[in-house]
């Protein structure tokens, strides 16, 4: 009988559960070891619970927003003449309580999956021993939840310990005024003054989505605008309407401390003003979860931030250890984590594999509206990166948005000048996450503008303007051709 391959995961994030199943498939023995619950970070705290709390705030902002000029009626909506009234109101106890059993439904059925595959789910947290065996295999160990140890044998290793909340040493989460974001789930009451610390894309979905539950929210950003990682046209967008609907966005403004003072906090910023609320969100960044796990004495290279180096066929500097998800920094999105573990199952076992091509990503900041990306982005065009023309249309000339009440947002293509190949394209609007397919779809094909100009489109539809502005850069393009 042939011997079979033995995999041990350590971690069971989308990293660690997809390389599970494929592994599984494909015949090997395969061992999750996982400490909090197979989704890990992305379905038990991040994800799926943040998405869910942002659905809420979005029927709200688009009821607030529109009812009005849809022509809908609330009836005993008598407003208080010193505020403007809120159409509907939130149980955030509520909405809470609904948002984590759903992150646990989610963990759950992911468990399920991956038994019904042939791998073993094992509750604890493991270790790598730092000699490889002369015939290639490795040890791990695992302390168990439930008390001991056991010792693994792998013929191969993935490392996808995923990462946790960065922590500012005078700012210390307390869980009840000072939050982290896997803490602000078990809020009972709506925080009335809300301070979000960061404003890349974790502080501006929260500050987005507590602004349309009805907080008073201050957004601090450390940069000249929110979201600095972003579109610029698509930042500027964003910030605009978190103006508008009354946020507190302070630019430039770095936050140095965060303490409590009774039942407020006060942050104080770098220039030595002090601003007050009742909460404060930090949102600063994450911390791989590299540390204690023996990755360094069995050869596996860190870098200065304390991610695993990997390649683009996931492997580590360590012959048969890999890494998947955000322990190795490649790309903090749960899809590209499940494409490295899966890229690392395929290698190993000897399956083709195409090595991972980040120009091909699609990613979406679940804001009210969204903005999705994927491909070459306007960062790349300008630092001279590659040679592309754009153009940006604005939603309000789409019929559909006009019915919709849709006021802001827009498409933005981006195309090779000679062939006219997409290579990149940005949607701000509501449910950009769905819109950015379409456009993924012709980077990941090297479609042509003309392709997509030509193909047909419902009308009237949001997705009609990705047609229209891909005629527009065919028309450009056969002007400066001719």
């Amino acid at each position: 009988m042939e011997d079979v391959t033995r995999i041990v995961i350590i971690g069971g994030g989308p990293g660690g559960y997809e390389a599970a199943l494929v592994a599984a498939q494909l015949g090997a023995d395969v061992t999750v070891v996982d400490r909090d619950g197979l989704g890990g970070a992305s379905v038990l705290t991040d994800c799926v619970p943040s998405k869910t709390l942002i659905a809420t705030a979005e029927v709200m902002t688009n009821f607030d927003s529109s009812y009005e000029e849809l022509g809908i009626i609330v009836e005993d909506g008598t407003p208080d003449p010193d505020r403007p009234a809120r159409v509907v109101g939130v149980d955030l106890g509520k909405v809470n309580r609904r948002v984590k059993r759903l992150a646990l439904a989610q963990s759950h059925d992911i468990t399920a999956a991956v038994t019904r595959a042939g791998a073993r789910v094992l509750r604890g947290r493991g270790r790598l021993e730092p000699q490889q065996e002369p015939d290639g295999s490795r040890h791990v160990v695992v302390e168990k939840a439930d008390g001991g140890e056991e010792r693994l044998t792998a013929d191969a290793v993935l490392i996808a310990t995923g990462g946790h909340p960065r922590e500012l040493p005078d700012a210390r989460p307390d869980g009840e005024r000072i939050l982290n974001w896997t803490q602000v789930y078990d809020l009972e009451e709506q925080p009335e003054e809300l301070i979000v610390v960061g404003s890349g894309v974790t502080g501006a979905e929260f500050a987005g989505a507590y602004q349309a539950l009805g907080s008073r929210v201050t957004l601090v950003s450390s940069r000249d605008r929110v979201l600095p990682g972003e579109d610029p046209d698509a930042a500027a967008v964003l910030e605009d309407v978190f103006r508008r609907r009354g946020m507190n966005v302070m630019s430039r403004s770095r936050a140095a401390s965060a303490k409590r003072v009774g039942d407020r906090v006060e942050v104080t910023l770098s220039d030595g003003r002090v601003i007050t609320g009742s909460h404060c969100l930090m949102a600063v960044g994450a911390v791989p979860n590299t540390a204690g796990i023996g990755l360094e004495e069995a050869g596996v290279k860190l870098k200065e931030s304390g991610h695993i180096w990997t390649d683009r066929v996931s492997r580590t500097t360590a012959p048969g250890i890999y890494a998947a998800g955000d322990c190795t920094g490649v790309f903090a999105l749960a899809s590209v984590a499940a494409m490295q573990g899966r890229i690392a199952m395929y290698h190993f076992l000897g399956e083709t594999v195409a090595p991972l091509n980040l120009k091909t990503v699609s990613a979406n900041v679940f804001t009210d509206p969204e903005i999705a990306t994927v491909g070459y982005s306007q960062a790349d065009v300008d630092g001279g990166r590659i040679d592309a023309r754009a153009v940006k249309l604005p939603l309000l000339r789409n019929a559909r948005a006009k019915m919709q009440g849709i006021r802001d947002g827009f498409v933005k293509l981006f195309c090779r000048p000679g062939t006219g190949i997409v290579v990149g394209g940005v949607v701000v609007a509501p449910r950009a996450s769905e819109l950015i397919h379409p456009i993924a779809i012709a980077v990941d094909n090297n479609l042509t503008v003309e392709q997509i100009a030509n193909t047909f489109t419902v009308y009237p539809s949001l997705s009609g303007s990705i047609a229209e502005v891909a005629r527009q850069l065919q028309t450009r393009k056969s002007a400066e051709g001719s």
